[in-house]
C-alpha cells in the first residue's frame, strides 16, 4: 500500500507540473504571437514605442506594468507648477527613478524604471536640465526626459579661484547673472547640506564652490549651481574625512580654510602636503611661530586691484602688508583667517587631512615655483637672502 500511495503521489505531481508548464508555455506562445502584430501598449492612448516581449521575463514585466497601468497613467498632483530636474552624464534610469520618487513626482522609482526599460526609453534618456511639472504622469515624464529642453552651457571652474572670479566667469560665459550668484555666495544662506553644518554664523559659501566642469541650463538659479558644487565636493572627499580632520584638531570648515591657502601657495602638487604640514605646525598651541604669514590671505584681503586688473595683487611688498589691517591678514592676526579665501581642489584638501610630518616652520619660494623649507628662523633668513636676492 505504501508503494502504491507513493506512485500515485508521484503521478499526480508529474501531472500538476505538466499542467503548469502547459499553461505558462501556452500563455507565452499566445502572448508572443499576439505581440508579433502589435506591440503591447502599457499606457492607454500613447503611441506604441516599445518592443515585443522576447522571453518569460519580458512577459512577467509586461503583466506587472499592465496590472499597475492606472498608477503609471495617473499624476500625483493636479498642480501644474514647474520643477527643475537635472540628469547628470552617465546617470542610470534607476538613479533617475529614485530621485523622481524622492521629489514627489512619481509613486515608485522602480516601477518607472521598469516602464522605461520595457518601452526602450531607458537607453535614450539624455543628460541635461529639464523643466518637469507636478501634474505629469510617468508616461509624460518618460517622454520629457528623452530630450533636454533648456539651452545649456558648459563651464569649467579652475582650482584656486575666489568667488568673485567665478561670478565674473559665469557672466562672461552667459551662464547666469554673476552678480546674483555672488549675492547668494556672500549670504551663505539657502543651501542645506551636511558639509555646511559646522560653518560659523555668517560664513559665506567661499571655499565650498568645488572647482570642476559643470553643465547647466542658461540662467538657472545660483542656488542650483552652488548646491551641485557642494554635492560634488562631498562626493570627492575621502570617506574618513571627518575622522582625519579631528586628528588634526580641525573642523571641516577649518580644513577647507587651510586648504584654500595651500591651493594658492603651492605651484607643484608634490609640495602641498609639506606646505600644509608647515601651517599645521604653526597652528599648534606651543608653536614658536603662531602667525601663518601666508601671502595669499593678504592678497585676498586687498581685493580687486583696478590699476592692474588683478584679484590677487602681485607682487606685494611687506610695507603693503602692514597697511592691510583686516582679520584675513595672517601677518597681523595669528591663527587661521575667518574663512576660506578660494576654492581648493581635492589634492589640497587631502594635503591638509594627511600632511607630511616635518619640523618645518618656514618656507620661501625659489626658482620654478618650488619652495625651500626651514626649521628655524635663522635658517629661513639665510634662505630668503639666497633665493629672493637671486644668489
Amino acid at each position: 500500500m505504501v508503494v502504491i500511495r507513493f506512485v500515485l503521489r508521484f503521478v499526480f505531481f508529474l501531472l500538476g507540473l505538466a499542467a503548469i508548464v502547459a499553461i505558462v508555455g501556452g500563455g507565452f506562445f499566445v502572448y508572443r504571437n499576439r505581440a508579433e502584430t502589435s506591440t503591447i501598449v502599457i499606457a492607454e492612448g500613447v503611441p506604441s514605442i516599445g518592443r515585443n516581449p522576447e522571453d518569460i521575463e519580458d512577459v512577467a514585466v509586461g503583466l506587472i506594468l499592465q496590472a499597475r497601468v492606472d498608477e503609471i497613467n495617473t499624476p500625483l498632483s493636479n498642480d501644474p507648477a514647474s520643477v527643475a530636474f537635472t540628469i547628470e552624464p552617465g546617470e542610470t534610469a534607476q538613479s533617475v527613478g529614485v530621485r523622481l520618487q524622492e521629489m514627489g513626482l512619481i509613486t515608485d522609482g522602480e516601477l518607472f524604471r521598469r516602464y522605461l526599460s520595457y518601452n526602450g526609453l531607458d537607453v535614450s534618456i539624455e543628460a541635461g536640465d529639464y523643466e518637469l511639472r507636478r501634474n505629469m504622469n510617468m508616461v509624460d515624464i518618460g517622454q520629457a526626459l528623452q530630450k533636454a529642453k533648456f539651452e545649456e552651457v558648459t563651464i569649467t571652474i579652475p582650482e584656486g579661484w575666489r568667488a568673485e572670479e567665478v561670478a565674473e566667469y559665469l557672466t562672461e560665459e552667459g551662464a547666469m547673472d554673476g552678480g546674483l550668484f555672488l549675492d547668494v555666495v556672500r549670504s551663505g544662506a539657502g543651501i542645506d547640506h551636511p558639509l555646511l553644518a559646522d560653518r560659523p554664523v555668517g560664513a559665506t559659501y567661499e571655499g565650498f564652490l568645488f572647482p570642476d566642469t559643470y553643465r547647466l541650463a542658461v540662467n538657472s538659479p545660483p542656488e542650483d549651481l552652488i548646491r551641485r558644487m557642494v554635492d560634488n565636493l562631498a562626493g570627492k572627499l575621502p570617506a574618513n574625512t571627518f575622522d582625519l580632520a579631528s586628528r588634526q584638531g580641525l573642523t571641516l570648515f577649518h580644513v577647507i580654510t587651510l586648504a584654500s591657502i595651500v591651493e594658492r601657495e603651492a605651484v607643484h602638487s608634490e609640495e602641498r602636503p609639506i606646505i600644509a604640514g608647515v601651517y599645521l605646525n604653526r597652528l599648534k598651541p606651543d608653536s614658536l611661530e603662531p602667525y601663518l604669514r601666508a601671502d595669499p590671505t593678504v592678497q585676498y584681503a586687498m581685493g580687486y586691484q583696478p590699476e592692474t586688473d588683478q584679484w590677487w595683487k602681485t607682487p606685494v611688498t611687506l610695507e603693503e602688508y602692514a597697511a592691510v589691517d583686516m582679520p584675513y591678514n595672517t601677518y597681523l592676526y595669528p591663527g587661521l583667517p575667518p574663512g576660506p579665501i578660494a576654492s581648493p581642489g581635492i589634492s589640497s584638501i587631502v594635503a591638509v587631512l594627511e600632511p607630511q610630518q616635518t619640523n618645518y616652520l618656514y618656507f620661501v619660494a625659489s626658482e620654478n615655483g618650488f619652495h625651500v623649507f626651514a626649521e628655524t628662523f635663522a635658517e629661513h633668513q639665510r634662505n630668503v637672502e639666497a633665493y629672493q636676492q637671486g644668489q
